[in-house]
């Protein structure tokens, strides 16, 4: 697949995209959920060792395949990493799946009710080897916990500012500025972000597409005019802490939102299962976020 391949799949595809993008702060929770315990490794490159294995199981998996999984989205050492003998982003393609790259350095403290990205000098280096190893486009997130005007706008405008220095390197980004379900303000914080993103969408120079990233609103259908927006490419949703049953249920309430899901993609995989029983539960996980994402509830 060419650049305009993968871009035509994303934006009209039937199916939906694997988040497997697990970084430092999170990788020990991924790899306990997995079956393997932090006594199995000693360093930090035996952890990441482990969890790219893991990894590289899901992506050579005869199940994981752009039948059903348009895109994947990894982590920068996956990405640099190989599995069935092939550098990832050239795995993925192969399996007519699009790769995309977590770019974000995590999140700053807590203000004004939001968690602003963390600095980024070395994005430019990073969306230049991406590039070149064939990834179309990118991912970064933020977290909104309160309905806060001000700081909704901020994470909004930061995300959308790195968003053009995607677009400027060839590779489109995936914006995710995730509210967090938890959230006693989750209603007004939907709205509000809702209201900033069409600012800073109807303020994008040329023509260039975006992708959203967002968490299931508490209103079935609050995001339509993001769906239809003309400089969306694509709208995906997070399952942000809900269970796979659960996050299915409220993807099919949401037309024209496919899946993004990590945690409610992997859950049921282990370490220690046959790879039979890998595939098989690996399947079973696709075929039910590729259904709600694709047949809508009336």
């Amino acid at each position: 697949m060419q650049f305009e391949d993968m871009k035509a799949k994303i934006e009209g595809g039937n199916g939906f995209i694997a988040a497997l993008d697990q970084s430092g702060g999170s990788t020990p929770k991924a790899l306990k959920g997995y079956g393997i315990e932090e006594d199995a490794w000693s360093t930090e490159e035996e952890m990441f060792g482990l969890i790219h294995d893991m990894r590289s199981r899901i992506i050579t998996s005869p199940v994981f395949s752009g039948e059903k999984v348009l895109g994947a989205i990894l982590f920068e050492r996956t990405m640099d990493g190989e599995a069935g003998g092939k550098s990832v982003p050239q795995a993925l393609i192969e399996r007519g799946v699009v790769p995309f790259i977590k770019i974000d350095k995590g999140l700053e403290d807590e203000a004004a009710g939001v968690q602003l990205m963390k600095p980024n000098p070395g994005l430019d280096t990073l969306l230049h080897r991406a590039k070149a190893l064939g990834v179309f486009g990118t991912k970064e997130r933020s977290v909104i916990n309160l309905a806060n005007r001000e700081g909704i706008a901020a994470v909004v405008r930061q995300q959308f500012e790195v968003g053009r220095q995607v677009l400027a390197a060839g590779l489109v980004p995936i914006i995710e500025p995730e509210v967090n379900i938890k959230s006693p303000e989750r209603a007004e914080a939907d709205q509000i972000l809702l209201e900033e993103i069409l600012k800073n969408l109807d303020a994008l120079p040329g023509d260039d597409k975006v992708m959203l990233k967002l968490s299931l609103p508490t209103k079935a259908g609050l995001f339509d005019p993001l769906v239809d927006h003309p400089r969306v490419l694509r709208v995906v949703a997070l399952s942000g802490g809900f269970s796979r049953s659960e996050a299915c249920i409220e993807l099919a309430r949401n037309r024209g939102i496919i899946a993004s899901f990590s945690r409610a993609l992997l859950n049921d995989l282990r370490h220690q299962m046959s790879d039979e029983e890998f595939n098989a539960s690996l399947g079973e996980a696709i075929d039910e976020i590729h259904g709600a994402s694709t047949s809508k509830a009336a």
